[in-house]
C-alpha cells in the first residue's frame, strides 16, 4: 500500500515521506509533515516518515518511490465529471448573507465540491503535476492506498525560520484580464481587509507585526489580493498554538470566529459535503525552518470517487451569480493544473 506525504516549496525544492509514519502530538526535533483535517480533529497531526528524500522531477520521485509500487507505466486519470447543481448552494449563500446583514456574521465561506468518476488512469501519477506546478505555488500531497488528496495552493498560512513568522492575506478573487477593474471593486476589497485584519490582529500577542501593502497577485492563471505579514516572536512559541491561533483564517472560515460562527461554519461544510482536507493546514518542518499552507486548489480521490472543491467568501456586498462564477473559475484552474 502506498502511504506518502509530499511538500513542494515555490522555488521548486520538495521531499516526499515515506510510510510507516510514526506520529506525535507536538512538533518533533527532526524532520516531520504535519497533516491534520479543517478541524483540527487529529491529536497527532505530525507524522514523522521512515524515509524522507529530496526530489525534484518526476524522475527523482518515481525512483524515490520504486521500492513502494512504480507508476512509471500508469495513465493520467481520466474523470467523468457531474456538474453541481445549484440548489443547495444558492440555500447557503442566502441564508449567509443574511446573517451578514443582521451582523450575526461579517464572513463565512461556504464551499461547492465537483464530483467526478474515475473512468481511467491513477490519480497518483498526479504527483508529478505537484512537482511540475508553476512557481510561486506551494504544493502538498497525502496518499493512504486507494485514498489521498493533492494540490498547489498559493496560500501560505505560515513560514517559521529562526524567530520570523511569515504570513499572508490572500483573499478576492478575479479572472487575470480584470486587474484595472479588480483592483477599484469595493466588495473584493472588503473581503480581503478582513482576512488580512484579522491575521494581524491573532499575532499581536506574539510580538511585534509588520503588514504590507495591499497588492494585486495572479498565481495559477487567477488574480487575488495579497497582504504580506511577519511577525517576530518574542518567545519560543509553539507551533501547535500558532496554528490553532491562525486557523481557519476568514480566507477559508468564517468572522468572527467566535463558537456561533464555527458551528455554522462547521454546519456548511457538512450540508455541503466538503472534503476534510480542503482548506486544512498542511506543513513540513524541515532544515531548522517550519512551511505550513492552507491546502485549497487541490482536490482528493477515494477507490473510483474524485472530489474538486472550491470556496467563495460571502459578505455584505456579495452577489450569488458572482460567486458561483467565482467556484467555477477556481475548479477550472485546477482542473487545467492537473489535466482532469
Amino acid at each position: 500500500m502506498m502511504d506518502l506525504a509530499l511538500f513542494r516549496l515555490p522555488d521548486g525544492r520538495a521531499w516526499v515521506g515515506e510510510g510507516p509514519f510514526a506520529e506525535a502530538a507536538a512538533p518533533p526535533g527532526g524532520t516531520a509533515f504535519y497533516v491534520n483535517d479543517f478541524t483540527l480533529s487529529d491529536a497527532r497531526p505530525w507524522k514523522i516518515p521512515a524515509r524522507l528524500t529530496p526530489v525534484k522531477s518526476r524522475e527523482d520521485l518515481w525512483a524515490a518511490l520504486a521500492q513502494n509500487e512504480a507508476l512509471n507505466d500508469a495513465a493520467a486519470p481520466k474523470v467523468r465529471w457531474q456538474k453541481p447543481a445549484t440548489e443547495w448552494f444558492k440555500m447557503a449563500f442566502r441564508r449567509i448573507r443574511k446573517d451578514v446583514l443582521a451582523h450575526k456574521l461579517r464572513k463565512l465561506v461556504p464551499v461547492l465540491t465537483e464530483e467526478g468518476e474515475l473512468q481511467s488512469g491513477d490519480p497518483r501519477v498526479l504527483l508529478c503535476r505537484v512537482l511540475e506546478a508553476p512557481d510561486g505555488l506551494w504544493g502538498y500531497a497525502r496518499v493512504q492506498g486507494n485514498q489521498g488528496f493533492l494540490g498547489a495552493t498559493p496560500e501560505l498560512l505560515m513560514q517559521i525560520e529562526g524567530s520570523t513568522l511569515r504570513t499572508m492575506a490572500l483573499a478576492g478573487t478575479a479572472k487575470p484580464n480584470r486587474e484595472e477593474s479588480f483592483a477599484a471593486d469595493v466588495k473584493e476589497i472588503e473581503e480581503h481587509e478582513l482576512v488580512a485584519g484579522f491575521i494581524e490582529e491573532a499575532l499581536k500577542e506574539f510580538g511585534q507585526v509588520s503588514r504590507g501593502a495591499r497588492e494585486v497577485s495572479h498565481p495559477a492563471g487567477l488574480t487575488h489580493f495579497r497582504t504580506d505579514i511577519s511577525v517576530q516572536l518574542q518567545n519560543s512559541a509553539d507551533i501547535n498554538d500558532l496554528i490553532a491561533r491562525l486557523h481557519p483564517t476568514p480566507a477559508v472560515g468564517c468572522l468572527p470566529r467566535d463558537e456561533s460562527g464555527r458551528e455554522k461554519l462547521a454546519e456548511y461544510r457538512r450540508q455541503l459535503k466538503t472534503p476534510a482536507f480542503f482548506g486544512a493546514p498542511f506543513g513540513l518542518k524541515v532544515d531548522d525552518a517550519f512551511h505550513c499552507v492552507v491546502s485549497i486548489r487541490g482536490l482528493a480521490w477515494n477507490e473510483a470517487t474524485m472530489f474538486l472543491p472550491s470556496g467563495c467568501g460571502i459578505v455584505g456586498g456579495s452577489a450569488f451569480d458572482h460567486e458561483w462564477r467565482e467556484l467555477r473559475l477556481k475548479r477550472e484552474s485546477v482542473a487545467k493544473l492537473f489535466g482532469v
